[in-house]
């Protein structure tokens, strides 16, 4: 009998259950995966505090794994191509990831970067292919400089490995604990609070093309606003309420069009990984019956790297 964690009432991780269920067999187009980690990441508790649209209690929690093919349907290949029982694979924007097993669409299951561990290739697509479409909406090209708030965070790491790829100068925002990891994936560090906007002119020496918001505070929009001349160029994934009320964008995976775009980066973001040109820093793993106490690790802010959760196996 497989376990999964599941929301049974809105609210938060604490009022979680962890539960036995079936995992059905996988028919036509579908594939079962006996999970070795799930990535933990805010959208997990986030998408269940409140009732939603759409949404049915219970929810399974999780939207990301990394793990092995334990059945694969009849006339199947996944989104990278043919499987067979025993591959190591990842899948993403699954529903029911928090579980020791689950069967999933197989256009949503990709083979597992070799360079990674499934902690790692646990936790590579939701953080890059956010990370990846806050780029492209912002429409940052070589040669340019952009201001991103929330640089040693999980997305402002991808955002920063990213953009060095593609030969774009970052000035990332964090705290001064943090600067030496923003130094690490190419970026220019900077620390928040009072006199930002005339810190990143003079690190700048050049105008500021765009500016991407992982935080979501009135001081990385303000300033983003204040130093940023079209607002089209402005773009966030915490804030939508400014974004609304301010005219620039603002960003989601609940979003169709972000949707969209994410399932098509899946793939590039994969090779990268592959190659050891996109990393994933870890901070630490939990295993799997104390999902609560993850999430809470990670709304305390800053763990420092990426958590995980590891079934027992």
């Amino acid at each position: 009998m497989a376990r999964r964690w599941v929301a049974a009432s809105w609210g938060p991780p604490e009022r979680w259950e962890f539960v036995e269920f079936d995992v059905p067999a996988p028919r036509q187009g579908e594939v079962t995966i006996r999970v070795h980690a799930a990535g933990v990441n805010p959208a997990d508790a986030k998408h269940v505090a409140v009732p939603r649209p759409g949404a049915e209690l219970p929810v399974p929690i999780g939207y990301e794994v990394s793990g092995v093919i334990a059945a694969v349907g009849p006339e199947t290949v996944i989104g990278s191509g043919p499987v067979q029982v025993g591959d190591e694979v990842i899948a993403f924007r699954v529903r029911g990831g928090y579980a020791t097993a689950l069967t999933v669409p197989a256009e949503k299951v990709f083979a597992k970067p070799t360079t990674m561990t499934h902690p790692e290739a646990a936790n590579l697509l939701l953080a890059g292919t956010t990370a990846a479409e806050m780029l492209a909406v912002a429409r940052v090209v070589e040669g340019e400089t952009i201001l991103l708030h929330g640089a040693s965070g999980a997305v402002g790491v991808s955002v920063l490995q990213q953009a060095a790829l593609r030969g774009i100068r970052v000035i990332g925002t964090a705290s001064e604990a943090r600067a030496d990891e923003v130094r690490r994936f190419g970026g220019v560090p900077t620390r928040y609070g009072r006199g930002l906007a005339e810190r990143v002119r003079e690190i700048a020496t050049a105008p500021i093309s765009a500016a991407l918001d992982a935080v979501g505070t009135d001081e990385a929009v303000d300033v983003s606003l204040e130093l940023v001349t079209d607002r089209s160029r402005i773009v966030t994934v915490a804030a939508p309420g400014r974004a609304a009320s301010d005219g620039f964008l603002a960003i989601a995976g609940s979003m169709p069009e972000s949707a969209r775009f994410r399932d098509r980066a899946r793939s590039e973001l994969i090779v990268l990984a592959e190659k050891g040109d996109l990393v994933v820093p870890m901070a630490r793993t939990f295993p799997l019956d104390q999902a609560p106490l993850a999430l809470q690790v990670l709304a305390d802010g800053h763990p420092g790297g990426k958590i995980a959760l590891v079934p027992a196996l």
